[in-house]
């Protein structure tokens, strides 16, 4: 990116415009995509829960998909697979955690038990695939086939107990609201790019290495429109799909992300000390946050627990820049 502009000190701040940039436009269209996605679900009579699970949750994990890949074409193994395991534990432990700190997160919906239950099945499916070295075709078919069984019933589930009656009308034509999120997918990629690539360059300045890279900077960066998408819920009253996004997004990741990139090319785990590591810090975060959610229908994540995720996110950042 230096090379667009001209002139050493140019250059040098070229990476932290784009950083700027990036986050500019990854506020506006969060709030386009939950805007969005809140009209088609009432058009379709879905809850915005199930809608945070699939549209917001899928199209906010955009950036990891194209990254992943990308890597994985380029033989990156170890950016594509740590990628998806440091955005997993940033959704937790940074994402979910911002937004309780700033505004408390009420748990209505015991659907989340469930939802939760699947996260922890790909999540320990990922570790066994991964356990002997190789992420092969077979298990990236597997983890793709659950991902789409696990959405069609989700939104079959949802449509089934909406109450017509109740549901509240549309203010925006779906194909406006179509267009509407088409449009913030479209921003949100970009968004994205620009904001990893400033944040990649300024990590290389700073001489850190490949992993570490991929499962800090890469992987949060990526995570930032799950962010935007999030605190746009929250600040509109729309708490399910808040935690819909975070649930949806970490399911994605492993299932589609990770899925379609082994189907691609199959992945390589270039140190499995560092992979079983990675994988512990991740289950253990999850078990983290199913505690702090139960009762179900009844509890919340409140500013303290936030307080409790983020701090267990910083512990292990600490750890990778050692």
């Amino acid at each position: 990116m230096s090379e667009l502009f001209s002139g050493t000190p140019l250059e040098v701040a070229a990476p932290y415009i784009w950083l700027v940039l990036g986050l500019a436009v990854l506020v506006v269209c969060g709030n386009w995509l939950v805007t969005g996605s809140v009209q088609l679900a009432r058009y379709f009579k879905v809850s915005t829960f199930v809608v945070g699970l699939t549209v917001v949750a899928y199209g906010t994990s955009a950036p990891e998909m194209f990254i992943s890949v990308g890597a994985a074409v380029n033989n990156y193994h170890d950016i594509a697979l740590g990628n998806v395991i440091g955005s997993n534990i940033a959704n937790i432990g940074a994402i979910l955690a911002i937004v309780a700190l700033i505004a408390t997160i009420p748990i209505r919906n015991k659907a989340f038990g469930f939802d939760l239950a699947m996260v922890f099945v790909v999540t320990i499916l990922l570790f066994l695939f991964g356990f002997n070295g190789v992420i092969g075709r077979f298990e990236g078919i597997a983890l793709v086939t659950i991902l789409v069984a696990y959405t069609v019933w989700s939104v079959a589930r949802s449509r089934k107990k909406t109450d017509l009656k109740d549901a509240t009308p549309p203010t925006m034509k779906p194909l406006l609201a179509a267009l509407l999120v088409l449009a913030a997918l479209v921003g949100l990629y970009f968004g994205a790019d620009w904001f990893v690539g400033g944040a990649r360059e300024i990590a290389l300045q700073w001489g850190v290495s490949e992993r570490v890279i991929a499962i800090s900077i890469v992987a949060v960066g990526t995570s930032t429109p799950e962010l935007v998408a999030s605190l746009v819920a929250a600040f509109k009253k729309e708490a399910d799909l808040s935690i819909g996004n975070i649930i949806g997004s970490n399911l994605f990741n492993i299932g589609g992300v990770l899925g379609v990139t082994a189907i691609g090319r199959p992945l390589t785990v270039g140190d499995r000390s560092m992979f079983v590591s990675d994988m512990a810090w991740l289950f253990g975060i999850s078990v983290v946050l199913l505690l702090i959610m139960l009762p179900l229908t009844k509890g919340k994540i409140s500013r303290w627990e936030g307080g409790l995720l983020l701090s267990i996110f910083a512990v292990y950042m600490v750890m990778l820049f050692r």
